[in-house]
C-alpha cells in the first residue's frame, strides 16, 4: 500500500515515468554500468546535502548504500572494454536489478524531500517500513552478486563485502522523534474529538517550535499538500480522508490561532475564484438533485419524469406544492415516486471511481468526499469563531477579505460547515463586504454566500438578512469583476429554489434587467448562471409579466441559438408560454418560432421536449400572428413526425397533441376551400378558434 501511495503522489508530482521503472533490456556491457554509473551519481549528488526534515537516518542510510554502489559502477566503467562485455548473465541481471533498485531509491528520496512534514509524519511507519523494504532487497541481491567474477581491487570488494554484511544487520527503523511527534499530532484531534480544544501554547509549541512554521504561508503550503492527497488518492490512502480532513482542520484552527492575518501575506497571492470553487460544479450535474443540488444518494422519479433525491422532493410535497419544480407542470395526484435505479448505481459506479462516499449518511451536500469527523467539525467550529470575529472586527479591509476567503473555502466542504457559518452570524458581515470597492473582497464574499445558501436553513436567513438581497442583486448589476457578477447569479438562482422567494427576487429592481444582460452577453459560465436563474423565476405564474418588462423573454429567444443555454432557455419559453401574456409576447419576438423549431431539428432529447411544449402552448394561447408563423414553418410537420418516433415520452405526447391540432385546421380549411397551410386563412375565425383549429400541408401518423 505504501509502495502504489509514494508511486502514486510521486507521478503527479512530475517524477520519471513508469518506463523508467524498468530495467534497461536493450543495455549490456560497458553502455549498462555507464548509466548505472550515471544515475548513481545524479541521485548521490542530488540529496548529499539535503536536510531531511524527517526519516534522516534511514535516508542517510540508502544515500550511503547508493554511494558504494557508484564506486563500484565506476570502476567497471573505467576498465577495458573487453572485461565489460565478458559479463556473466548472473552479472548482467544482478546489475538490471540495480538498475531497478537505484531508480526506486531515488523515488523514495524525492518523496521524503518534497512532501510536507505533516503528511510525512502521517506516514512516518510506512515510509519507514518502505525504506526497510528496499533494504531487504538490496540485501537480498547483494547475496547473490557476483563479487568474484568482476575481478575488484581489494578495497572496492572491502566495500561491497562491508555493505553485504551491514545490509544482512539492518532492522526496521522508526525515529522515535518523528513518532512522538506524530502522536502528538494524533493528540491534537483527539483533543477536539473529545470536545476540547488544545491549549495555545501545546500547539505553538508543536507547529512552530517543533515544526518550523514561522508564517501563515507555511500553513498553507502544509495544508495544499494534505488536501492534494485527498483530492488525488488512488483509494489507498492510509490514514482514511476523513481522518486527513480533521488534521487540516486541526491545522487551519492552529494557523489562526498563533498567526491571524499577518499584514506582509498578500490576499493577491491566492487564485482567484473560479468556477470550479464550488463544490456543486464537482459533481456531474445529471447526479446532482435540482432542488437540493446535492449529490443524490436516493434518487426517485415523479410523474413528470423529473428525477430528485427522496428526501428533497417528498419535502417540497409536504409544503403543499402540486407542481414538478423543474418543469412546473402539475404532479399528478396520488401518483407513485419510483426508485430510479439505473442512475442509482451510475451513481454509486461514480463515487467508486472518485473516491465518494455514497451512503446518505456520509454524503453531504455538494457531494463532499469524506464523512466529516467529529474532530474536523469541532475543529473547523474553533476556527469559524475567530474568523467571524475579524469579519466583524478586522482592523482592516485586507483581514476581512481573508477572512472572508476562508470562510468562502470552509462552506464548500459540507453542510455542517455551512451551517455553523451561518449561524456563527457570518452573513451579516458578509453582506457589508458585499458593497465593498475591493475587488477581491466583493468577489469573495459573494461566492461565501452562494456557498452557504446551497444550505436550505441558509437561505431563509439570508433573505431575511436586510438589503442583503438587494446587495446580492447590486453585485449581479454593477460587481466589479466578471466572476463576482457571476457567482451573483448563481446565487439567486439558489435562493430561488424556494418558491415563496421567486416572486420577491424577481420584482427586486434590476434583477430581471441583469439576468438577462448576462444571458445576452456573459462568459459561458456567466450564461448557464443567467439562464437557470431565469428558468427558476419562470416558474412562479405572477413572473410572467416581470419577465417581459425586465427583457427576460426576448433574452431567452436570444439564447435558442447558443448551444450552451439553448436547453434552459427552451424549458423557460415553455413556461411562460403557459399563461397568455407570455405567449403573446413570445408569439411577437422575432426568431421565436425559428429557434424554437431549430432545437426541435437539433436539440437535446430534454431540448427539443421542451421546445414542442412551447410550440404547442404558442399555437393554442399565442394569437393568431404567433399560429400563424407556426403553420407557415415549411419543416414543421416532418419534424413533429420524427419527434414522434424518435422523442423522449413527454416530447411524443406534445408532438402528438401539436400534429392532432395541425389536423384539424386542416380539415377546417379544406371544409372551407383553402388550401392548408400555405392557402388562405378564414378572416372570419377569431384568435382562439384560429388556435384550435391548424393545419398542415401534409398528413402525420398521430401513434
Amino acid at each position: 500500500m505504501a509502495t502504489a501511495a509514494i508511486f502514486s503522489s510521486l507521478r503527479r508530482r512530475r517524477s520519471p515515468s513508469l518506463e523508467a521503472f524498468l530495467s534497461p533490456v536493450d543495455l549490456s556491457g560497458i553502455a549498462l554500468v555507464q548509466t548505472l554509473s550515471s544515475i548513481s551519481s545524479d541521485l548521490v549528488s542530488s540529496f548529499a546535502a539535503t536536510r531531511f526534515s524527517f526519516q534522516r537516518r534511514n535516508s542517510r542510510s540508502l544515500i550511503r548504500k547508493i554511494e558504494t554502489f557508484f564506486v563500484l559502477f565506476e570502476f567497471l566503467a573505467s576498465g577495458s572494454r573487453s572485461t565489460s562485455s565478458s559479463f556473466t548473465t548472473t552479472t548482467l541481471l544482478c546489475l538490471k536489478e540495480l538498475y531497478l533498485l537505484i531508480y526506486r531509491s531515488k523515488i523514495l528520496l524525492e518523496y521524503v524531500a518534497q512532501s510536507s512534514n505533516l503528511w510525512l509524519l502521517l506516514q512516518n511507519p510506512s515510509i519507514s517500513g518502505y525504506f526497510h523494504d528496499l533494504n531487504q532487497e538490496i540485501s537480498t541481491l547483494l547475496d547473490v552478486f557476483p563479487v568474484n567474477d568482476l575481478n575488484l581491487t581489494d578495497d572496492i570488494r572491502e566495500q561491497i563485502e562491508l555493505l553485504q554484511r551491514q545490509s544482512l544487520k539492518s532492522r526496521l527503523h522508526i525515529d522515535n522523534n518523528d513518532e512522538s511527534l506524530r502522536e502528538t499530532f494524533y493528540s491534537f484531534l483527539e483533543s477536539f474529538q473529545n470536545g476540547e480544544i488544545p491549549s495555545p501554547t501545546a500547539m505553538r509549541t508543536f507547529f512552530v517550535e517543533r515544526l518550523g512554521f514561522r508564517d501563515s504561508n507555511s500553513y498553507i503550503t502544509e495544508i495544499e499538500f494534505l488536501e492534494e492527497q485527498i483530492a488525488n488518492h488512488d483509494g489507498e490512502l492510509e490514514p482514511a480522508s476523513s481522518v486527513i480532513n480533521g488534521f487540516v482542520a486541526v491545522t487551519r484552527y492552529s494557523r489562526f490561532l498563533l498567526f491571524g492575518f499577518e499584514e506582509e501575506w498578500r490576499i493577491e497571492k491566492h487564485p482567484k475564484v473560479d468556477e470550479g470553487d464550488t463544490i456543486v460544479t464537482s459533481v456531474p450535474r445529471d447526479f446532482v438533485c435540482p432542488i437540493s443540488l446535492d449529490l443524490m444518494t436516493d434518487p426517485v422519479i415523479v410523474s413528470t419524469g423529473q428525477t430528485y433525491e427522496r428526501a428533497s422532493i417528498a419535502r417540497w410535497i409536504e409544503e403543499g406544492h402540486c407542481t414538478c419544480p423543474k418543469t412546473g407542470q402539475t404532479l399528478l395526484v396520488g401518483s407513485r415516486i419510483v426508485p430510479n435505479r439505473a442512475l442509482k448505481n451510475l451513481i454509486v459506479q461514480w463515487c467508486a471511481a472518485s473516491g465518494v462516499a455514497c451512503e446518505s449518511e456520509f454524503v453531504n451536500e455538494g457531494g463532499f468526499v469524506s464523512p466529516p469527523t467529529k474532530a474536523a467539525v469541532e475543529a473547523n467550529k474553533a476556527t469559524v469563531s475567530i474568523l467571524v470575529q475579524f469579519l466583524a472586527d478586522g482592523s482592516s479591509e485586507e483581514a476581512q477579505t481573508v477572512a472572508a476567503r476562508e470562510i468562502r473555502l470552509l462552506a464548500k466542504t459540507g453542510k455542517d460547515n455551512r451551517a455553523f457559518i451561518a449561524e456563527a452570524g457570518a452573513i451579516p458581515h458578509l453582506r457589508r463586504l458585499l458593497e465593498s470597492e475591493n475587488a477581491i473582497a466583493q468577489e469573495n464574499s459573494v461566492t461565501a454566500m452562494l456557498n452557504l445558501s446551497i444550505h436550505e436553513k441558509n437561505k431563509s436567513m439570508i433573505m431575511e438578512e436586510e438589503d442583503c438581497l438587494e446587495c446580492i442583486v447590486n453585485v449581479l448589476v454593477s460587481g466589479i469583476t466578471v466572476e463576482a457578477q457571476e457567482n451573483a447569479a448563481a446565487t439567486l438562482f439558489s435562493l430561488s429554489a424556494v418558491h415563496e422567494y421567486k416572486k420577491r427576487i424577481a420584482f427586486t429592481d434590476h434583477c430581471v434587467e441583469a439576468l438577462s444582460s448576462l444571458l445576452r452577453s456573459g462568459t459561458p459560465r456567466g450564461m448557464k448562471d443567467a439562464v437557470t436563474a431565469l428558468y427558476n423565476l419562470s416558474t412562479h405564474p405572477d413572473n410572467c409579466g416581470r419577465m417581459i418588462e425586465g427583457g427576460g423573454v426576448r433574452s431567452l429567444v436570444g439564447a435558442l441559438e447558443n448551444d450552451v443555454v439553448s436547453e434552459e432557455a427552451a424549458g423557460a419559453l415553455a413556461l411562460l408560454v403557459r399563461q397568455s401574456l407570455g405567449a403573446e409576447a413570445i408569439g411577437k419576438e422575432e426568431g421565436a418560432v425559428t429557434g424554437l423549431m431549430g432545437m426541435m431539428r437539433c436539440g437535446t432529447p430534454r431540448g427539443k421536449e421542451n421546445a414542442v411544449a412551447a410550440l404547442l402552448e404558442l399555437c393554442r394561447s399565442g394569437g393568431a400572428a404567433a399560429a400563424e408563423k407556426v403553420l407557415r414553418a415549411p419543416a414543421i410537420a416532418g419534424l413533429l413526425q420524427t419527434l414522434l418516433f424518435t422523442g423522449t415520452k413527454r416530447a411524443r405526447r406534445k408532438a402528438a397533441s401539436l400534429a392532432r391540432v395541425y389536423q384539424r385546421r386542416e380539415h377546417a380549411a379544406m371544409r372551407s376551400g383553402g388550401y392548408g397551410v400555405l392557402g388562405n386563412v378564414n378572416e372570419n375565425r377569431d384568435a382562439g378558434s384560429f388556435t384550435t383549429d391548424v393545419s398542415v400541408p401534409m398528413s402525420i401518423s398521430v401513434l
